[in-house]
């Protein structure tokens, strides 16, 4: 529910309006405007009068928000959030935010010649799985703590923050004590146990969409974290499940526009995970470059024929260079740095 004020509305007044309103276990948050000030109201709402407040002399005009999310709702928070990961700023109006690395991690040398590589392509954050959630039992399921802690190395090394996927949630004081940005995993989107446990952290989490769910559902997803406390939240589309098959995932890039339209939260686009092929990889990141993208996660590995998981689409670090090349001018081209 939205309340909007009049322009000279007595503070004594609106005070008392919010007290009322704490009572029944209701918070408001102030947006002030130029000739108004507006409250979004979050909590069980269904219980208040909107006539009766409406009629309040002070009061312009109470509208319910039909959308179930109100922490990650454009309407409560008009301006754009920007998150701080480890120094580097993702968000509107910051650099387009390159996350590269392998999909999993496999050996110190390994490491440290990937993020070698994309450090010196114009990657800012190196990512990595440690902990590696496999459709098969029998595949590699990482290093774990041992993977994590050579992440922390080429962090100190390359002064990259890192990015890793946490899988449950007796995990969660390693993360915190070593990760920079904890991923949660397509198929942890609706583990809401563990978005609640997160909610408890001051630790920027990168939230990646289910493997067939709504955009709603997703921003349910990330009102779970938000409601715990936790508001450094950056959503990552990684492509839906539907009936195509000449593409691992479909990636829907009209979910950019109509984030940034409906939630101040930042978005990055994975467009390995979605194609499936590094053959499609650059041309995914350049579109989702054009269409506003905050960031993009991007797998890269000097020998993908060999890599441990998901060689197929890994790019050659020549292949990301040559899309950080070409990132650049479309970045430039719509208002943005890379």
């Amino acid at each position: 529910m939205i309340i909007t004020m009049k322009k000279n509305a007595p503070r004594q007044e609106i005070d008392r309006l919010l007290r009322e309103l704490e009572s029944q276990g209701i918070s408001a948050t102030e947006i002030q405007g130029t000739d108004y000030n507006v409250f979004g109201l979050v909590g069980n709402t269904t219980s208040l009068d909107a006539r009766k407040i409406e009629g309040l002399p002070f009061v312009d005009n109470v509208q319910r928000v039909s959308a179930p999310y109100k922490l990650a709702n454009r309407v409560f928070h008009p301006e754009d959030t920007v998150v701080d990961v480890g120094g580097v700023k993702i968000g509107a109006g910051q650099p387009i935010a390159v996350m590269a690395g392998p999909c999993a991690i496999e050996n110190r040398e390994l490491t440290d010649q990937i993020a070698c590589e994309v450090k010196k392509a114009g990657a800012v954050l190196f990512r990595g799985g440690a902990y590696k959630p496999r459709t098969s039992p029998y595949s590699f399921q990482g290093l774990g703590l041992e993977g994590i802690q050579y992440m922390a190395e080429v962090r100190e090394r390359y002064h990259m923050p890192i990015v890793t996927e946490l899988m449950s949630a007796d995990k969660i004081d390693e993360f915190v004590e070593h990760v920079d940005l904890i991923q949660v995993g397509a198929r942890n989107m609706q583990n809401f146990q563990l978005l609640k446990e997160l909610g408890r952290i001051d630790k920027p989490i990168l939230l990646k969409r289910g493997l067939a769910n709504t955009i709603e559902e997703w921003l349910m997803s990330a009102e779970y974290i938000m409601a715990g406390g936790n508001e450094k939240v950056i959503l990552c589309e990684r492509g839906i499940r539907t009936f195509e098959k000449y593409t691992r995932n479909t990636l829907d890039l009209s979910v950019v526009p109509i984030i940034k339209q409906r939630s101040h939260l930042p978005i990055v686009i994975d467009p390995s995970h979605a194609t499936g092929d590094r053959k499609l990889v650059e041309a995914m990141s350049l579109a989702a470059i054009a269409a506003g993208a905050d960031g993009l996660i991007i797998e890269v590995h000097t020998d993908p024929p060999h890599a441990a998981s998901d060689g197929a689409q890994s790019l050659y670090p020549e292949q990301f260079a040559s899309l950080m090349e070409k990132g650049r001018a479309i970045a430039k081209v719509v208002g943005r740095s890379l």
